[in-house]
């Protein structure tokens, strides 16, 4: 749990402030981290709510909770909601913090004009007179809340990384990385984020004693290390993914899927995903190892051809 949180409590976070301050973004953000999400929450609703049991296979408080409301949530009124909150927090089992998202009022009418929608409290008139009446109604709360964000000069993505940064649940958690093989001759992974093709390298295909096996089998590894391009290649692509991993998972993908193929997808994509995925584990990664065609029957015509020497 983040550490703005004490162990061994139920962990809660309020969420709220200007409309167009960034609510919807942090609370998906929230979501993906394991977080369960609502939005426009009745906050005098908040005691039947922590009375429900953990969703079905889910320890008992282990799923922290993100309570989204705003101006908008039905009988909002800042002091007494500071009033019902103060109650909640007095409750041994319970660790609440209220996060307040704030704007400046130039940068709201931007995003409100880039999304054509209207202020809530300025259905008629300027968008202007409903950002300053509900920075008004919404002091209070900004004054009281225990965390600030100013998201003024944040984009949704460096917002996204900010609360990422203060509210993950595992600082140590990776992405979902999945390392796959595949043949060229039978189509391209339509999911895949990165593909590699690995048909510059020796096709043992047409080694008569290797066909019938695989990039599992220790002679088809044998024979594709050996090739004189392999080394170098491979080196270059680790290095590729050692600077591009770690920036997926800034950005906050949860998933990666990483590619290799050849033609047939049963002896060099095979080996070389074997290999990556070995490399992945020793890098602290969990990566999931798939081969698409290792089973598919091995057929001549589908091979290239081997290169004659001229």
């Amino acid at each position: 749990m983040t550490d703005n949180f004490a162990p061994g409590k139920k962990h809660i976070l309020l969420v709220t402030g200007l409309s167009g301050a960034g609510k919807t973004t942090v609370l998906k953000t929230l979501e993906d981290l394991g977080w369960e999400a609502v939005d426009n929450f009745p906050i005098r609703l908040a005691g039947p709510l922590l009375e429900l049991p953990s969703p079905e296979g889910r320890e008992e408080g282990s799923i922290p909770l993100a309570l989204g409301f705003d101006s908008r949530t039905r009988g909002f009124q800042a002091e007494k909601l500071i009033s019902q909150i103060k109650r909640l927090q007095k409750r041994n089992d319970l660790e609440i913090i209220t996060l307040f998202l704030d704007c400046n009022g130039t940068e709201i009418e931007r995003r409100y004009s880039e999304t054509r929608r209207r202020h809530p409290l300025a259905q008629d008139r300027p968008a202007a007179d409903g950002i300053a009446q509900e920075r008004t109604l919404m002091g209070p709360l900004r004054r009281w809340a225990d965390s600030v964000i100013d998201t003024s000069k944040l984009s949704a993505s460096e917002l996204q990384a900010e609360i990422r940064e203060r509210f993950r649940k595992d600082s140590k958690a990776v992405m979902n990385v999945t390392i796959s093989s595949f043949g060229f001759s039978r189509g391209v992974p339509h999911n895949a984020d990165l593909i590699f093709d690995m048909r510059f390298l020796r096709n043992p295909h047409w080694d008569a004693a290797l066909r019938p096996l695989t990039g599992q089998d220790k002679p088809v590894a044998e024979y594709v290390a050996a090739d004189p391009h392999f080394d170098e290649t491979i080196a270059k692509i680790r290095d590729l993914l050692m600077t591009l991993l770690p920036l997926y998972d800034a950005q906050g993908k949860a998933y990666v899927n990483i590619a290799f193929g050849c033609t047939g997808g049963r002896h060099r994509s095979v080996f070389v995903t074997e290999t990556f995925g070995k490399w992945l584990r020793d890098a602290g990664f969990s990566p999931t190892i798939v081969h698409r065609n290792l089973t598919s029957r091995p057929i001549d015509a589908l091979e290239e051809p081997v290169k004659k020497p001229e």
